[in-house]
Parts: structure tokens; C-alpha cells; sequence
């Protein structure tokens, strides 16, 4: 699709939300669960929606707690739940629905000491170091975020005992059982008024910072004095930054410090919204154009799960700042067992597999979800997960675990260590991949299709793809299973020695997503993806 005219161009009044409307809406709408846009579901990072489209709103919130809350009875976790919110102008009534029903059913809730906004690697740190040698009393966490969507949306995201997002078992239960409550007019759900005395406090700032130099070197920044521009965009990890600067002697500016539920000083994303997405260069334009007053550039999305690198040649496509700092990590991380994996989803560039094969590092492909890193990290066996999206985590110069979620803030600060270190910008050294593995050309399309189509692509086999060649290769690997861990892909992938295409249907479109690839530069990649579109219609016809 094209960009809209507007993109990468300051936000307009008549671009922002109306945030009296916005929270008047949540407590005054409820969803009919008949209506299949108003129930509660879990994508990949848990519930989202809007309260101007009734698809997120007291309710809907009030059923997911409660069914957390059973859920978390059911699986033995007795210890606390962990709870933070983002800046999003629903996160906090959400937070306040969430801890009414979480105290009412007696779950002790651990909140910022300081009613603070709380980043999504915050609180997955917090988990794990509760959990940390624990066999009884374990704690999970919840996520008032919608992550880097629009400010009229909001979210609603649990990580059980292993700190990571939910699996789909979870999720899955969730959703049901809170929509039972939804048609029983939430009967069943207990809720009383936030008792403020017995509300549990925690200091997540402070132990997340703390930990810091576990698992960056933050010495070698400081020593080399890196100037850095972090850029919260007016998300969670807005008093994260000076922090850290302030700890560590930093030359760090926090950018932006500002925080507005409008986002009124956003730069529009490529349709023209409002959109906190630290890997798009439209949302991320300001920043770049600033890129010259520092060395690195940092952004993060509203919940800081996400992370963009900036350089003095721009803003870094995500997927070459991962094998930028895969090559990096196995290479400077002495601690790391030498039999730690890279995890890479199935949609990522194959400039990943090229950096771990001349590694030596075995080569985890999974499905899209950071779900599927988690077991890796806590274990130790995949040292590295990251995703196309610009979300990972790695683990601790001692190999052992960090965070089990997306967290954007080690992966900034990552970039100015590998400046500080090598001497060379994370671009810089991406251009030093290309000259020795190729330069590969990467791109997602949108196709048109419909329902039916879209149900069939996430069930197709193998078997379904007839076709032989692709732009003029022939087809090594037909998967729908990924490679890694033998988890079904949703979709199809297909893969020839010069280039590869996966095709995903939308979960909340009538279309389905094209990720293609070729190592034969744009005009092959053109074809691959032209040729994509008959190889999905052929096997959906099959």
C-alpha cells in the first residue's frame, strides 16, 4: 500500500483522540458478545482494542482479570501478581478495573511504588527475579498495554510464572472463560474498590536498573563516551532513561520527556496515524532528523518492548540491526554456553541464518510470537531471540536468564555498546554483512483475499504446493511447521537458494501477509513476491 501524503509529518489537532471521550466510553459501553469484534481476544500480545469501538472497555477488562484470576488458582500460582501500565489513555483505567477484581478475588498485587508507568521488560525481570530458585509462591505479572497501537487503543496482557507472554493454551482459556463472564453479564466476576493500604508496592525502576551491568557493558559506553539520544516516545520508559544515564554517567539525552495520552507530538505513521512504532521511519522521522547530533539514536514503542536504532545513515531496518547484534553478542559474551542457539522467527531476514551458520550457532526457527523464545532463554539454550518487528531479549553475560519478553531498552543500549566496543556503528557494521554474505532485499505486502481463503492458508500442508520454481530457482523447502521447535507456522513458507517467501493471514484483515526476501537484489525480490501470489492461489485451490 502506498504511504499516505502526510507521513512522517507532525500530528495535526484534527489528527488526535478526544481522551474525555475515549475514558467516558470505557465505563459507559458494554460489548455485546454476540458480536464476535466485542469479545475478548488474545492475539499474539494479548487483548486489544478501543473503547470508541466497544472492543475494550470496563468489562472486558473486569471478565479477563477474573479469569486470570481462576486461571492462576487453577495452574498453583500462589505468589503475587506484578502489574504495570503504559502511557495509552485507557492503561490506567484498565490498570484500576484490573486491581479491583485482582484484590477482590484475594491475589496479592504488587504495583510501582510510585504509581509509575511501568515498561513490559520491567515487569518481566520482576517475575523472574521473584521466581528466581523457587519452587512455591510463584509470581506472574500483567501488562496494561497496547504497545506501540494507536492512543485510542488499549491492551490487556498476562506473562505466567516464566515472566514471558502467555501461550496459546493460556490465552486461549482466558478468552473463553472471560467470555462466559461477558454473556452472564459478568456474573461471577468479584470486584470491590482498590484498597490502597493493602495494595503492594515494588520498585521496578530501581531493580530493573540496578541489574543493568548483568547484562550489558555499560562501563565500555561510558568510557567511550557515546553520545545517545533515547527517545521514549512518550511511552513507559520515560523516566527509565534519565535514570540510567544518571546511574551509569552517561552521555545520554532523554530526547523527548514528554508525556501525553494524545501523542500530539508524534510524527504520522505511513497511513496517516498516530502510531508509536519505533521501527517505522515515519513515526521515528523527528528522530532521525536529529540523527547527526549523536552517535546512537534511540527509540521505543509505548510499553518499550520494542526498540529502533539510529545512525548517522538513518534508522536501521530491524531485521539488520538483529543480525548486527547476534553477530556481535556470540562473539563478546565469554559466559554464554557454547551450545546457545540464535532464535530467529520464520519471517525474519536470512541474513540471521548466514551470521549463525559462519557462527557456528545452531539456528532456532519459530513461528511469529516471542512465546517461542521463552523456554530457550530461561534455560539458557537459545542465548538470543529476536523478532522481524524489532522485539528481543538475550540473555545475561552469565548465560543465564534476563527477560522471558520483548525488551527494547537493553536492545538501545546494546547499540552503543557495540559502538563503544567495536568502533563501529550497529550500520556500519551491517554494511560489513553485506560485503561478506550479500546484500538482501526485504519486504511485506498485503494481498487481498477472503475469509474463507484466509482460514484455509492457516491450515495448508506441505503437500498443497505444487509449484517446482520460484523467480527462477528451484524450491528447496516447502514448510508449514517451523523448523525450530516443529510448531505449526500459520501459514506457508517457501524457500529456494536465492530468496524465500511466508505467507501469514491478517488477524484482523481480509488479507494475508507476503514476508519476502532475495539475496539477488530488488528487481528478483519484485518477482518473488509477484510469483508468491500464484504459489498461495494454486495451493489454496488444491
Amino acid at each position: 500500500m502506498s504511504p499516505d501524503p502526510r507521513a512522517g509529518t507532525p500530528a495535526q489537532a484534527g489528527d488526535l483522540v478526544d481522551v474525555d471521550a475515549l475514558l467516558a466510553a470505557y465505563h459507559d459501553r458494554h460489548p455485546d458478545p454476540g458480536v464476535a469484534g466485542e469479545r475478548v481476544a488474545f492475539g499474539t500480545s494479548g487483548h486489544r482494542g478501543s473503547s470508541l469501538r466497544t472492543t475494550f472497555n470496563d468489562d472486558h477488562i473486569a471478565a479477563t482479570s477474573q479469569a486470570i484470576c481462576e486461571y492462576r488458582a487453577a495452574h498453583g500460582t500462589e505468589g503475587p501478581l506484578f502489574i504495570g501500565r503504559d502511557t495509552h489513555a485507557l492503561s490506567e483505567p484498565a490498570w484500576i478495573t484490573a486491581i479491583e477484581v485482582f484484590q477482590a478475588n484475594g491475589v496479592h498485587v504488587l504495583a510501582d511504588g510510585d504509581d509509575a508507568f511501568t515498561p513490559t521488560p520491567a515487569v518481566s525481570h520482576a517475575i523472574l527475579t521473584h521466581n528466581r530458585a523457587r519452587v512455591s509462591g510463584l509470581a506472574d505479572g500483567v501488562v496494561v498495554t497496547p504497545s506501540h497501537n494507536p492512543p485510542a487503543d488499549g491492551g490487556f496482557k498476562y506473562n505466567p510464572p516464566n515472566g514471558g507472554p502467555a501461550d496459546t493454551d493460556a490465552t486461549s482459556w482466558i478468552a473463553e472463560r472471560a467470555n462466559e463472564l461477558l454473556e452472564a453479564k459478568l456474573a461471577g466476576v468479584a470486584r470491590r474498590p482498590i484498597d490502597r493500604q493493602g495494595l503492594g508496592r515494588y520498585d521496578f525502576l530501581g531493580e530493573y536498573v540496578a541489574d543493568l551491568p548483568s547484562v550489558l557493558n555499560l562501563d565500555a559506553i561510558r568510557d567511550a563516551g557515546i553520545l545517545i539520544g533515547a527517545d521514549p516516545l512518550g511511552g513507559a520508559s520515560v523516566a527509565y532513561w534519565g535514570a540510567i544515564a544518571e546511574r551509569y554517567g552517561l552521555d545520554l539525552t532523554v530526547v523527548n520527556p514528554a508525556v501525553d495520552p494524545q501523542f500530539g507530538f508524534m510524527t504520522l505513521d505511513w497511513d496517516g496515524k498516530i502510531r508509536m512504532d519505533c521501527s517505522s521511519p515515519y513515526a521515528m522521522a523527528s528522530l532521525v532528523e536529529r540523527r547527526g547530533d549523536f552517535r546512537i539514536a534511540t527509540g521505543n514503542d509505548a510499553d518499550s518492548d520494542r526498540h529502533g536504532i539510529v545512525t548517522a545513515d538513518g534508522l536501521m531496518n530491524p531485521n539488520h540491526f538483529l543480525a548486527v547484534a547476534i553477530g556481535y553478542l556470540y562473539g563478546n559474551r565469554p559466559g554464554w554456553s557454547p551450545d546457545a542457539g540464535v532464535g530467529k522467527t520464520a519471517v525474519s531476514s536470512s541474513m540471521i541464518d548466514r551470521v549463525a551458520a559462519d557462527l557456528g550457532r545452531k539456528l532456532v526457527e519459530t513461528p511469529v510470537g516471542f512465546k517461542w523464545f521463552v523456554p530457550g532463554l530461561l534455560d539458557g539454550t537459545i542465548g538470543f531471540g529476536g523478532e522481524e518487528s524489532a522485539g528481543a531479549s538475550f540473555l545475561r553475560t552469565d548465560g543465564s536468564v534476563w527477560t522471558t519478553d520483548k525488551d527494547g531498552i537493553i536492545l538501545a543500549l546494546l547499540a552503543s555498546e557495540i559502538a563503544a566496543v567495536t568502533g563501529e556503528t550497529p550500520s556500519e557494521r551491517y554494511r560489513t554483512l553485506t560485503e561478506k554474505f550479500g546484500e538482501p532485499a526485504y519486504a511485506r505486502i498485503d494481498v487481498a483475499t477472503d475469509p474463507e481463503s484466509k482460514a484455509k492458508l492457516g491450515k495448508l500442508s506441505a503437500d498443497d504446493v505444487t509449484a517446482t520454481e520460484l523467480a527462477g530457482d528451484p524450491i528447496t523447502e516447502r514448510l508449514t511447521a517451523a523448523p525450530g521447535n516443529g510448531a505449526p507456522l500459520g501459514g506457508l513458507k517457501v524457500v529456494t537458494e536465492g530468496g524465500w517467501f511466508a505467507a501469514r493471514p491478517s488477524g484482523t484483515e481480509d488479507v494475508y501477509k507476503v514476508y519476502a526476501e532475495s539475496f539477488r537484489g530488488p528487481d528478483h525480490l519484485t518477482r518473488i513476491q509477484d510469483e508468491a501470489r500464484e504459489v498461495v492461489d494454486a495451493a489454496l485451490r488444491a
